[in-house]
């Protein structure tokens, strides 16, 4: 149990409308708010379930009426001077969180049956959440209040969730006063440094006032009451207690009843000391985090024993995180793949300034690149959810595995028998594991020695497609081989040729031999022979002469297919022009010249007699099975800028471009009213996630409804087709599924 003193997230007022304590459940992700009365009275709670009930008792819904009409007023609640162990007992059943008055009924905290998160300042701190990061400045500014700010923009720089302070009353703390006269050589030499260097919490409240300025939470390690008691009067969204401290239980008690969270190192201390202070803090009921530390300077290696990490989160039932005093930043980055939550690491702007913290500090961009780490680190750990294929794997599943083929010619109707069967790459049909449920069956059609087979041959079905009717023109992405195929049951308003580097080779008038009764499109390879992307913004000359070339080629190849077709708008030309690193994405400063470099090699190509349409591209996009950075069509401000700016057309590629707004922090809906307006074709298709792309329609994180809506507005009678990922397989079975799905939106 915890008791959560900060109660904003979870209050409503009784005049409030029904709609902002809905809101505010979603918001707090704990299901409940409480109601109180515009002075702090509290008038009872509201769930989910409250809501639900009040609806069902109304005879016309309005969310406008105030809350107190759905408040429980009923719920369960305590005093504020109640122990944890009265508390607990009234958690059970639906009830996880109890609201604490004081003698007055006013709502004062919230006690929750969880220890395993608590909040600070911004952020909430414990499993399930990114990493809390704090970079520890301590005294390492050496009594310099302007070189403590500076210490903070860097950290700031660098990413760090919060920065962290020391403060301590001389004269309070230590037998004497500041004198180290008859001291041993330690204490003295520890005496003359904080003599020197310590800073009086009024000139440290100005550094705390510097971060808040810059959106960075400040915590502060307090060494004696008077300075815990200063900082709690500041506001500070947590404390942290010294390993020096852990066994100083009046000094754990004090921090305790302030209320503000703790994060508790755990060094120099045994077993049976951390135990202690954990019953002590735990009795409580503040909220409390510990860390595993090594309290040497620098650390030995063969002393930090970061597997301890597992017992101490048995010992604390809480948060646990990792205080590095080690060289080097890679055995935090380890601590967070055994479970650390939090990081602490001490920074400094030169390792050979005076004091024992700052040859185990961290130069600002080695804070950045542990910050980095440990953010790929959390990528990479993943959950314990069954596995499933990654986007990239099912692309090298295809290109590597193997399927089953038709061995031999089978008519429809014949019995497939083993001889039948036989088992070749690429991978885009059966998987050989479903040998056994195929041979028996009867061939639902006819094929030729070599045709895959696929789910549907499993089925008593073979899928195929129909007449669609759509407020927009619609097509089907194809390559030459699978023309005939998929419009031997539809006829759609346009074809995409979809290009390999080898297609360009092949005589379009040869592939199409005689003109066929729709439009059509096409759409230019990424990747051409010698493993090529195209990349109009390399600043290398000779690949951006060769993209040029290659993307004027395509252009070409579309002019020569005219008359293969009947449609007399120009046909579009849709490419993805660049703009890939392979390391990482390029700073924001870069961006514009990157532009200024694809609007330049764009300029050189004769698009005469086609539109061309720049693709919208997603944050981290696939090729042949492995991922790449791109910076460019991704945000989609500095794109439809780019189309403004330079008079240029997009294809806005649904899938793309809502793994980019989920990368980006921002609504999807606000993505496609920037980059609609300026959309001559569309590619429709889901997403999941920053980079799984493809998805079929309906399965992802797209908004169908919403995104319809906002194309009848802004792109009124633009042309699409459905580009799910292998949706040509199996006979097309992935285009006619999003298509069904698709006609009741479009």
């Amino acid at each position: 149990m915890i008791i959560e003193r900060t109660v904003t997230p979870f209050v409503v007022y009784g005049e409030d409308p029904v709609l902002r304590a809905l809101e505010k459940i979603t918001a707090n992700k704990a299901r409940i708010v409480f109601c109180v009365t515009e002075h702090g009275h509290l008038i009872g709670s509201i769930t989910d379930g409250d809501v639900r009930r009040w609806i069902a008792g109304q005879d016309q819904v309005d969310l406008s009426r105030p809350c107190h009409e759905a408040a429980n007023t009923g719920a369960v609640s305590a005093l504020a001077t109640a122990t944890p162990a009265e508390v607990r007992p009234l958690f059970g059943g639906a009830v996880d969180h109890v609201p604490l008055v004081d003698e007055h009924g006013h709502l004062v905290a919230v006690a929750v049956n969880r220890s395993d998160a608590f909040r600070v300042g911004r952020r909430e701190v414990g499993k399930g959440q990114p990493t809390f990061v704090i970079a520890e400045i301590g005294i390492n500014h050496n009594g310099s209040v302007d070189l403590a700010k500076h210490l903070v923009d860097l950290s700031a720089d660098a990413g760090a969730d919060a920065v962290k302070f020391q403060l301590r009353d001389m004269g309070a703390l230590y037998r004497g006063g500041t004198g180290s006269e008859g001291e041993d050589l330690g204490p003295q030499y520890t005496l003359d440094l904080l003599s020197r260097f310590n800073l009086p919490a009024e000139r440290l409240f100005e550094v705390f006032d510097h971060a808040k300025g810059l959106g960075v939470d400040v915590m502060c390690t307090p060494f004696d009451p008077r300075s815990l008691d200063a900082l709690v009067e500041y506001g500070v969204p947590a404390l942290k207690i010294a390993s020096a401290d852990l066994t100083n239980h009046t000094l754990l008690r004090h921090a305790a009843a302030s209320g503000t969270p703790l994060v508790v190192s755990t060094g120099m201390s045994t077993e049976a000391e951390i135990r202690e202070s954990v019953a002590l803090l735990r009795s409580t009921g503040t909220p409390y985090a510990l860390l595993h530390c090594q309290s040497t300077y620098p650390a030995p290696f063969k002393d930090v024993n970061l597997r301890y990490l597992t017992r101490l989160a048995e010992l604390g039932d809480c948060p646990v995180g990792y205080s590095g005093h080690e060289r080097g930043y890679h055995v935090p980055v380890a601590a967070v793949a055994l479970g650390a939550t939090i990081v602490e690491k001490h920074v400094t702007v030169d390792k050979a300034m005076e004091g024992n913290d700052h040859k185990v500090s961290l130069l600002p961009d080695e804070l950045r690149a542990m910050v980095e780490r440990i953010r790929e680190v959390e990528e990479a750990l993943g959950s314990t959810e069954p596995r499933v294929v990654s986007t990239g794997e099912m692309m090298n599943r295809v290109n590597l595995a193997k399927s089953l083929v038709a061995a031999r010619d089978l008519a429809a109707g014949e019995t497939i028998d083993l001889a039948a069967v036989d088992v070749k790459s690429p991978g885009r049909g059966l998987q050989p594991n479903a040998l056994d449920a195929l041979v028996g069956r009867t061939a639902m059609r006819a094929m030729v020695a070599g045709d895959f087979f696929y789910a549907s041959d499993l089925a008593d079905a073979v899928p195929t497609g129909r007449q669609y009717a759509f407020r927009r023109p619609w097509g089907l992405p194809v390559r030459y081989h699978d023309v005939a195929s998929l419009t031997a049951d539809c006829t759609p308003d346009f074809l995409e040729f979809h290009f390999s580097y080898k297609d360009l080779e092949i005589d379009p008038h040869t592939a199409v031999p005689r003109p066929l009764p729709m439009g059509y499109a096409c759409h230019a390879p990424d990747l051409f022979a010698g493993d090529f992307i195209l990349n109009l913004a390399s600043d290398n000359d000779a690949h951006w002469d060769r993209s040029v070339e290659e993307l004027q080629r395509v252009i070409d190849i579309t002019r020569s297919m005219r008359d293969r077709f009947e449609q007399e708008a120009d046909p579009v030309v849709i490419s993805s022009v660049g703009g890939f690193t392979s390391d990482r994405h390029v700073s924001p400063d870069e961006i514009p010249d990157m532009y200024a470099r694809v609007a330049a090699g764009l300029d050189r190509v004769d698009d005469s007699g086609v539109r061309l349409a720049c693709q919208t591209l997603p944050p981290f996009p696939w090729y042949m099975g492995g991922q790449l950075y791109c910076n460019l069509f991704v945000r989609p401000s500095d794109t439809a800028e780019f189309a403004q700016k330079y008079d240029r057309r997009l294809c806005l590629d649904v899938s793309h471009s809502k793994l980019a707004a989920t990368f980006l922090g921002i609504p999807f809906s606000e993505a496609v009213d920037l980059l609609a307006p300026h959309a001559d074709h569309l590619h429709l298709v889901d997403a999941v996630g920053v980079d799984g792309e493809g998805v079929q329609v309906g399965d992802g994180e797209v908004d169908w409804a919403v995104l319809a809506e906002q194309l009848d507005v802004h792109s009124p009678g633009v042309s699409f087709i459905p580009e799910i990922w292998q949706g040509h397989v199996n006979h097309g079975e992935g285009f006619w599924v999003a298509l069904e799905r698709l006609e009741q939106w479009l």
